[in-house]
């Protein structure tokens, strides 16, 4: 978002720096009339606060162009709490200094600056205790992992003690599917860890009270909260969704290609995939169907208007050749936040393209 011509065209060179599509906004001032729009591929505004509002939770990371206090006191309205809240990044007009604004962690602020930045040549500003103190928080590892912390408030207190140089040692549920995988991944990452029984999960010796623990297990495994020791984190598995979305009469096996190329490209295997979706048109698909059934996952559709609701929402890139077969121009992406419904989720890998099949990759919030 900017609001000079300066801005606008920092904002055009940001848009070069990522992989991932930008959209960019502009005051109107700056490009009035349709005709500049469509040359230019931006969306305007009247009012800065009526384009924050509008976009605040469409999309999973902001970067205003612009003074820092004009973006504080615009966002300040719009906050809830560091593990719903989008990534906001701000970034002056000559594009020398990129600032983490908020959440850093687990809404990814602190790497998209460090990316952006090193595209720019600029001077990355984070300001996060632990990233400060060279620490790797633990709402860092949960977004690595596809994790997610309960409750939130005991994050605070797992960093506060990674400052004091405590340490901090991992409990995961050797029950679940993937705790292997969790295992390795936190021990690549330096981190004390041991695989237990679900009943020792929460069992804390009376001379380790005073150790702080992260617990990893299921959703239904988790205590009450008043039940739940005061040195305990507990983190439970996102859901991955797939959306997918392939040419009529394409084969499973090679459904099953993409998806297995769209986890890799996430650094995970097709085994983490939770269920797939798709738009109603393809609930004849066999290829679609057949993989389901390989992955033993349930396959859900949804109707075309739901989804339309979908691609307005998170404003959605749409696909003219898509649009004019089936009636919506984007369905792997869509179908991935209709399956997340209410409780929202984070893309982890946007709509890619495979031979006859397109994959997108939505961990649920």
């Amino acid at each position: 978002m900017a609001v000079t011509r300066k801005g606008l065209q920092m904002a055009q060179t940001l848009r070069e720096c990522l992989d991932e599509p930008i959209d960019v906004y502009i005051n109107n001032k700056v490009v009035p009339g349709e005709a500049a729009k469509k040359i230019l591929h931006v969306n305007t505004f009247d009012k800065l606060e009526d384009a924050v509002k509008e976009t605040f939770y469409v999309y999973d990371g902001l970067i205003f162009v612009m003074a820092t206090g004009i973006v504080v006191r615009t966002i300040a309205p719009f906050l809830e709490n560091k593990l719903t809240d989008p990534a906001v990044v701000v970034f002056d007009e000559q594009g020398r200094h990129g600032i983490s604004l908020l959440s850093g962690h687990v809404g990814g602020a602190n790497e998209l600056t460090r990316t952006l930045c090193r595209a720019l040549g600029a001077n990355p500003v984070i300001t996060t205790a632990t990233d400060v103190n060279e620490k790797l928080a633990p709402d860092v590892i949960s977004e690595r992992l596809g994790l997610r912390p309960w409750p939130k408030v005991r994050i605070k207190t797992i960093n506060a003690g990674l400052l004091e140089e405590r340490i901090v040692h991992w409990r995961i549920d050797r029950t679940l599917p993937h705790s292997s995988f969790y295992q390795q991944r936190l021990e690549k990452y330096g981190q004390f860890v041991d695989l237990c029984a679900p009943g020792q999960l929460f069992e804390i010796e009376q001379d380790k009270k005073e150790q702080l623990e992260i617990v990893v297990t299921t959703e239904a495994r988790l205590p009450n909260l008043a039940d739940l020791p005061a040195n305990i984190l507990c983190m439970t598995p996102r859901r991955l969704i797939a959306g997918v979305g392939c040419r009529k009469g394409t084969p499973a096996a090679m459904v099953m290609m993409a998806l297995d190329e769209a986890c890799k490209m996430i650094g995970l295997d097709r085994s983490f995939i939770d269920v797939l979706a798709s738009t109603m048109v393809k609930r004849h698909e066999a290829g679609i169907l057949y993989a389901g059934d390989s992955l033993v996952r349930p396959v859900k559709f949804f109707d075309n208007d739901i989804m339309a609701q979908m691609i307005a929402k998170h404003h959605l890139e749409e696909s003219e050749f898509v649009l004019n077969r089936i009636g919506i121009g984007n369905v792997c992406e869509a179908a991935a936040y209709c399956e997340a419904g209410e409780r929202g989720g984070k893309l982890a890998l946007r709509k890619t393209s495979f031979e006859r099949v397109t994959v997108a990759l939505l961990w649920e919030k």
